[in-house]
């Protein structure tokens, strides 16, 4: 069974969403393992698949061009050019992402009660969580961790709510470490920040779908100039695979109506927990050392 015509995602938020129920089994369509495979890469390579022929996708996802095909009648498009409009309105029309997310729990609020919406949230971030461990590359991550312990300075960069992020990382690694902060903690530009970072200085940048311009341009800029670039980020599609040393995809399929940061911050966490251990006793020094200041202080207070 497919969607009905009216009720056919028009974003790839909205496929996201649909691709979600379907793996929970919370609509009536059944897709192959091949199929759902297609899916996820599409969807994660937006970009790719709005400029790209049925042909030449087909060839890169290692199925056949019939298989797409069958996949957009699956779902209820007419034919793969009309699931690849999708992607191509996305590519013109991407400044909607927000409230095509929350169009998505206003037009599912009867039928989703809030703690039953709460549960659901839960299960596709259980999901998210799982898939991003699955993809990590261990001597990736080991590696990252031995450059954010050993690395000069190390700056953390991200715009809007992955400024939460970064500031959640900075903080941490700022407990274990000294010479950590958010990039441009002084407030006087990224540039002036860029200026008093050195090669093989470390730089985190945060980002996904819609990338934030900025955090992409600051993020070549700096690999450019020798510094290390370690990105989280949604897929390998992504803009800064392509500029970063290392990087970690996240999937972040949610019904929450702006990008989900849940494995975000596990991964983070993950990071910093792994320092803190590579450090052994020098962390433990470095946090004695600042519950000793913050003693003295409260005293003082």
């Amino acid at each position: 069974m497919s969607l009905p015509r009216e009720h056919l995602p028009e974003t790839v938020a909205g496929l996201k969403q649909l691709l979600t129920a379907i793996e929970q089994r919370e609509v009536d369509i059944a897709l192959g393992n091949s199929s759902t495979r297609a899916l996820t890469a599409l969807i994660e390579s937006p970009q790719r698949a709005a400029v790209s022929s049925i042909t030449e996708l087909a060839e890169r996802l290692g199925v056949n061009a019939s298989t797409l095909s069958r996949l957009a009648r699956r779902l209820g498009y007419s034919g793969f050019s009309k699931l690849q409009d999708v992607f191509r309105r996305e590519l013109t029309e991407g400044q909607s992402f927000y409230s095509d997310q929350a169009s998505r729990l206003v037009i599912g609020g009867d039928d989703y009660g809030p703690l039953s919406q709460l549960a659901r949230l839960g299960r596709q971030e259980s999901a998210n969580i799982a898939s991003m461990i699955e993809q990590i590359d261990v001597a990736v991550f080991d590696e990252v961790v031995v450059r954010l312990s050993q690395a000069k300075r190390v700056r953390v960069h991200g715009m809007r709510q992955f400024n939460s992020l970064a500031l959640f990382m900075a903080y941490g690694l700022g407990m274990l470490r000294p010479d950590v902060s958010i990039l441009d903690s002084s407030r006087q530009g990224v540039a002036d920040a860029l200026a008093q970072m050195e090669a093989g200085d470390v730089l985190v940048v945060a980002s996904c779908f819609p990338y934030t311009p900025s955090v992409l341009v600051t993020a070549d800029v700096a690999a450019r100039h020798g510094i290390e670039v370690v990105a989280l980020t949604d897929s390998a599609s992504s803009p800064l695979a392509k500029t970063a040393r290392h990087s970690f995809y996240v999937p972040n399929h949610s019904l929450f109506f702006s990008n989900s940061m849940c494995a975000f911050t596990l991964l983070a966490q993950g990071l910093l927990s792994a320092v803190a251990s590579l450090l052994g006793e020098a962390s433990v020094q470095a946090l004695k050392y600042r519950e000793t200041l913050i003693s003295e202080l409260n005293t003082s207070l």
